[in-house]
C-alpha cells in the first residue's frame, strides 16, 4: 500500500461524512446549527484533551459550554454578542487555567475558545438566510474539502521540495500548489452552478483565497500537534484521526468566508 495505506479509510469515512453535512446544509439553518454544536462540542473536548486537561474538571470544563453558548448567540440572530462571549471566554479559560495551576498551558487554553468560537459563529453565520445562506456554506465547504483532497493527491503523487519542514515534515510545494489548482477549479465550478452572473476572475479569486486559508488552517494544526508532540487531535474519525484533524481547514476559512459575506451584504453571494 505504501504512501497510499490510509486512503480507503479516508475514501470511505469521507463518503458518509460529506453527504451528511451537505444533507444538514440543505434542510436548513436549524439543522445545520445542530450539527455545528455536535461539532464544536466534539472540537472542544479534543482542544481541551490536547492541552492536557478534562473537559470533566477545571479550567478545561470551562470550554465547551462557552463555545456552545457563543453559538447559541449566533443561531439567535446575535452574532456580536456571540463574539462578546468568545472574548469573555478567552479571558475566563486563561484566569482559570492560571488559579488551576496544573499542567494545562493557559494561553493555549484560551487560543483554544477563540479558535473553535470564532468559527462556529462564522458556519452558523454564513448559513442564515435561505438560499443564498444555503449556497454559501456549500460552496465554502466545497472549496475547503477540494483543497484538502488536491493537497494529498498533488504531495502524495509528486512529493518534491518541503514546504516547511519545522511546520509539517510532510507537507511539499506539489501538495500545495495542487490544493490551490483544486480549490480554484471547483469553487468557480461550484460558483457558476450555485449563483451564476459573477466574473470568472472574482469567483477565481475568492476561491483561492479560501483555499489559502484552508492549507494555512492545515499547516497550523500540524504545528500544533507538533508542539504537544501528537499525531492526531483523537481518534474519532478513522483515516483523519480527529475532528481537529479534519476540520483544520474549514476553522482557518469559515471566519474569512464569514468576513467576506459581512463586507459583501446580506442576501449576496460570497462571489459577487
Amino acid at each position: 500500500m505504501g504512501q497510499w495505506g490510509d486512503l480507503r479509510k479516508r475514501v470511505l469515512t469521507a463518503a458518509l461524512l460529506g453527504p451528511a453535512a451537505l444533507l444538514c446544509v440543505w434542510l436548513g439553518a436549524h439543522w445545520w446549527a445542530m450539527l455545528m454544536a455536535a461539532c464544536v462540542t466534539g472540537l472542544a473536548w479534543e482542544w481541551v484533551r490536547l492541552c492536557g486537561g478534562s473537559t470533566r474538571s477545571l479550567p478545561g470544563a470551562v470550554v465547551p459550554p462557552i463555545v456552545l453558548l457563543a453559538g447559541g448567540a449566533a443561531v439567535m440572530g446575535w452574532p456580536v454578542l456571540g463574539l462578546l462571549i468568545v472574548a469573555l471566554g478567552v479571558f475566563t479559560a486563561h484566569y482559570a487555567t492560571q488559579r488551576a495551576a496544573g499542567p494545562v498551558p493557559p494561553l493555549w487554553l484560551a487560543f483554544g475558545v477563540l479558535y473553535i468560537g470564532l468559527a462556529g459563529i462564522s458556519l452558523i453565520v454564513l448559513r442564515q438566510g435561505d438560499q443564498v445562506g444555503r449556497d454559501n456554506v456549500i460552496f465554502l465547504l466545497l472549496v475547503v474539502w477540494a483543497s484538502d483532497i488536491s493537497a494529498y493527491v498533488a504531495g502524495r503523487s509528486f512529493g518534491g521540495p518541503k514546504l516547511a519542514v519545522a511546520v509539517s515534515p510532510n507537507k511539499t510545494w506539489s501538495g500545495a500548489v495542487g490544493g490551490l489548482l483544486g480549490a480554484l477549479a471547483v469553487g468557480v465550478v461550484a460558483a457558476s452552478l450555485l449563483g451564476p452572473g459573477a466574473s470568472l476572475g472574482h469567483m477565481g479569486l475568492v476561491a483561492v483565497v479560501l483555499g489559502t486559508a484552508t492549507q494555512s488552517g492545515d499547516m497550523l494544526e500540524s504545528w500544533i500537534k507538533r508542539r504537544f508532540g501528537v499525531k492526531d487531535s483523537s481518534g474519532l474519525i478513522p483515516g483523519h484521526g480527529g475532528l481537529l484533524d479534519r476540520l483544520d481547514g474549514l476553522l482557518a476559512a469559515a471566519p474569512l468566508a464569514a468576513l467576506i459575506g459581512a463586507v459583501a451584504g446580506p442576501g449576496v453571494h460570497l462571489w459577487r
